[in-house]
């Protein structure tokens, strides 16, 4: 195993502690690697909403130019920032096992939500999502990364923001004073690292394969081609989440208007070996219970 695998990562503490759970699983296999950090559009430019940025590839198109120039072999994102259709030339090589998918409110003391709030959050789909189930609320953006974002929580008079539980946890700065939002349905992939490489690397897709947790894979690509049928290359409030039960997945998945006062769910479980076309046909079925309308509104305001 002579090659130094050269891993490329956003330098954000969160997408550090992915790169370094990356780099130690490979090492423990006896790989040699390298850490290699970006910086990426996403992390530089914070004054805007995410999808006034065109939100595809936002945090990942700086790591793609790096492998497809051969700075960096592989990549390591969380997956929900992952375009569902990858540059030519690139591949998914690993999903690691998922932590957990939660959206979680992080509170200043604690706030009755029968009252006036002020929620934070730069999601469109966290936006819809409490706008819907709490429509007297305000909801104001908010940009950066975590710790960022969590320093501009404390710094405002916001009742709280909502962040993934999971991004907290991992760099351990989930604090004691936080609700997780069981009816708040995730980002497709939440909670999920992907991997990816070029796909004329054998030696890195080799490598990195020993790292793949087969039940999040599918989950997560169910998830994702939900999202990819939906969406058409369109940001919107979308919700999507999978499961495993035994020999059953589990789905349930979600479009919101943007004022969150208009929501199309769907909900269906399959034996888990026919997830290939499951995704899809989910989609589908939302797209022609109203879905197509909605996501017609959706780009117009967008636009």
């Amino acid at each position: 195993m002579s090659k130094v695998i050269r891993i490329g990562t956003r330098d954000s503490a969160l997408a550090l502690w992915q790169a370094n759970t990356v780099q130690r699983q490979l090492e423990s296999l006896g790989y040699s690697t390298q850490l290699v950090p970006v910086k990426s559009t996403g992390d530089l430019v914070l004054d805007q909403p995410l999808y006034e940025l065109g939100i595809t590839g936002i945090f990942t198109k700086t790591l793609d130019i790096a492998m497809l120039n051969g700075s960096v072999d592989i990549a390591v994102h969380s997956m929900k920032d992952v375009p569902t259709l990858l540059p030519k030339g690139i591949i998914e090589a690993a999903v690691l096992e998922r932590a957990s998918s939660k959206d979680i409110l992080v509170t200043k003391d604690q706030p009755n939500f029968d009252d006036p709030c002020t929620i934070a959050t730069g999601s469109l789909r966290r936006k819809a999502q409490w706008l819907h189930r709490y429509p007297h609320h305000k909801v104001v953006g908010l940009r950066g990364n975590v710790n960022t974002r969590l320093q501009k929580l404390s710094d405002h008079s916001w009742q709280g923001a909502i962040f993934a539980k999971a991004g907290l946890k991992r760099i351990e700065v989930l604090p004691e004073n936080h609700i997780n939002l069981d009816w708040m349905i995730p980002a497709p992939a939440q909670g999920a690292m992907m991997i990816v490489a070029l796909e004329k690397d054998t030696y890195c897709q080799k490598a990195t394969a020993q790292l793949n947790h087969s039940p999040t894979q599918i989950c997560t690509y169910i998830e994702r081609q939900f999202l990819s049928v939906l969406e058409g290359g369109c940001t919107a409030p979308i919700g999507a989440f999978a499961k495993t039960d035994g020999d059953t997945i589990h789905f349930v998945g979600c479009l919101f208007s943007l004022d969150g006062k208009t929501q199309l769910r769907v909900e269906e479980s399959i034996p888990t070996d026919q997830y290939l076309k499951f995704g899809e046909n989910c989609a589908k079925k939302l797209l022609s219970n109203g879905g197509s309308a909605l996501m017609k509104t959706i780009k117009l305001a967008l636009k």
